[in-house]
């Protein structure tokens, strides 16, 4: 009796309705550009904060020289905080991001499939907004909570220098132009498009 039951039992899978995408790996340098892209329109003010605090001793006596401090330690400000989003691409914990991936979508979850057995799952919650382009899907995850985040000040630093990191879909792994339409549909659902 037990073959019989084994024999009809149903196939265990992916849900009905799942979007199933060809293999894609997100590149490197398109990765850095829309990060520093988004880090740079939301905290282009932050490059104000040094600069305008080696030139207020110019206010008071005027030289060249607290200028060109003033525009030097900006520019190192500018240099460091683009290196912290540049270096998600070189650190070991950035390289899950960056393998060749194909991706199992439905409205419980994410499986970002390496290969049939290995995997990581991520569900709708761990996404803080998407965005559509002319190309791809942006799924941008939620920063870290203040509970993951270390105390005093080095959670304030994390908190405020935080890279972003998000998962770059362009339509082309999408089987067909239905599958990007009710990818775009699921993600209205969800309220994470607009």
């Amino acid at each position: 009796m037990q073959q019989l039951n084994q024999r009809f039992r149903a196939p265990q899978g992916a849900a009905p309705g799942t979007i199933r995408t060809k293999k894609y790996q997100l590149d490197k340098d398109l990765f850095t550009k829309v990060a520093l892209g988004k880090v740079w329109r939301r905290e282009w003010w932050y490059a104000l904060i040094p600069f305008a605090l080696f030139m207020l001793p110019a206010v008071f006596s005027f030289s060249w020289w607290w200028v060109a401090g003033a525009v030097i330690v900006t520019l190192i400000f500018v240099a460091l905080r683009s290196a912290q989003i540049v270096g998600v691409t070189r650190v070991e914990q950035g390289n899950p991001l960056f393998e060749k991936l194909n991706y199992e979508i439905d409205s419980r979850q994410i499986v970002m499939k390496r290969n049939e057995r290995e995997g990581m799952t991520m569900t709708w919650d761990m996404i803080e907004k998407a965005e559509r382009s002319d190309d791809a899907f942006l799924l941008w995850l939620q920063p870290p909570t203040s509970a993951q985040l270390p105390g005093g000040w080095k959670g304030w630093v994390a908190r405020t220098f935080q890279a972003p990191v998000f998962i770059h879909m362009p339509y082309r792994i999408f089987v067909g132009a239905n599958d990007v339409k009710l990818m775009e549909s699921l993600l209205r659902r969800k309220n994470l498009l607009a």
